[in-house]
This record gives structure tokens, sequence and C-alpha cells, in this order.
């Protein structure tokens, strides 16, 4: 319910006036966090076990969205990074019509205590001055602090996204970690899905399941 009421943050400038209502960010069908839930909150959606072999996650866990972790900074500070869904082991971001993942400067993402043992610096994207990809920095940090997997979840259609994912993660210095982490698409997810949710998804965001079910995992066939 606390999700429900997260306030749409572009309201002003993109959707209709109305002053009898408050735009949250979940009336937006362009919502990646509406569609995370509309999927996962489903009382059938684990119903198939293969699902829950395919994310790596155990029968009975319940998904949290909108969950604060903290990443580990330099001086004993932290970072309140938000993971938009973690179920069991398994952090998820969420990503539908977003344009990127992001760019900080280089400044601000020297800052993480773990940057440099978990990252090639001069391998990671970006120019003049700026890391590209930040939100999969940030993230990555976040799996190796605390021990968890992490999922990029994003539309088939989106070739750039995916092409944004392996030039950040080719720079993880770490074998194991990339192993932990992986992009799956949601015409993947979706052929695990019931029936009902997979025509809701046709129907309101043009998602279909995918005739093959595979898994787009780290960057070992990126011959890293």
């Amino acid at each position: 319910m606390r999700r429900l009421n997260k306030v749409h943050t572009q309201a002003k400038s993109t959707l209709p006036k109305n002053w009898d209502h408050r735009w949250c960010e979940l009336d937006s069908c362009n919502s990646s966090d509406a569609l995370l839930m509309n999927i996962f909150c489903h009382p059938q959606t684990f119903a198939d076990s293969r699902l829950m072999s395919f994310l790596g996650i155990q029968n009975g866990e319940v998904p949290e969205f909108g969950v604060r972790v903290r990443v580990p900074m330099l001086a004993e500070r932290s970072d309140r990074t938000e993971v938009d869904m973690i179920i069991g082991d398994l952090m998820i971001e969420a990503k539908l019509t977003e344009t990127d993942f992001q760019t900080a400067t280089r400044e601000k993402v020297d800052q993480y205590r773990d940057f440099a043992v978990v990252f090639h610096r001069k391998s990671l994207p970006g120019r003049q001055g700026r890391y590209a990809g930040y939100q999969l920095i940030r993230n990555v940090l976040a799996a190796h602090a605390l021990e968890k997997s992490f999922c990029v979840l994003a539309d088939e259609r989106r070739p750039d996204l995916r092409e944004q994912w392996f030039a950040v993660m080719k720079s993880v210095r770490s074998a194991e970690l990339r192993t932990r982490c992986k992009m799956l698409t949601w015409q993947e997810l979706a052929e695990l899905l019931p029936e009902r949710v997979r025509e809701f998804l046709a129907g309101k965001y043009g998602i279909g399941a995918t005739r093959e079910l595979t898994t787009t995992c780290n960057c070992e066939h990126e011959n890293v």
C-alpha cells in the first residue's frame, strides 16, 4: 500500500492536470514498478515451480518492493540505495521505458568503499568525467556487499539497455560475482507466467512470451 502512494515525479509535465487527484507513479502504464508489481503480486505467479528455479529463489519467499539497502562508502558512511524488488537472495532492477541506467561523476562513484575492489575503473564506460550505467554499478556493489544475486529485467525490444549492461558487467573483476548477476527480459519471464497474466501483459504492455526460454547471464559469452 505504501508503494502504491509513491508520487509520480513527472506528473506536472506529462500527465493531465486534475486538482482532485494526486498522480502516483503506479497510475502510469509506463511505470516499470507497476509492471513488476502486476506480475509478482498476482496470486498465481508462482504456481509454476519452473519460475522459482528460473529466478533461483525458494518456495514461499515473498517479494518486497522499494527496499532500501546499505551500500558501504568511505569514512564509514553508506548509501541507502533503493532496490525495485527483493525476493529471497535476489535483487531486481526493473526497466521499461527509461532511457538508460543514469550517469554519475567519477568523484561520486569513487566514494564507494568497494568500488576499486569490484570494478576495473579504466574499462567502465563513460566520458567527460562521468561513469555511464551508474544504477548498475551501484546495484552490483550492493550485491557484493550483501552477498546477494542481482538481476535486471528489461524489454527485449531495448537492445541499447542490453549493451549498457554488458559494458558495465565486463568491468567486474570477480567471475563469481558475475555469475550472480544477470539480465532477463520481460518476454522471457512471461513464458512462465499464468495465462491471465500473459494476456494482460500482451494487451497492456505489448509484451508477449518468447518461443525460446533463455537467460542472458553476466558476460561469460562476451569473452570476458
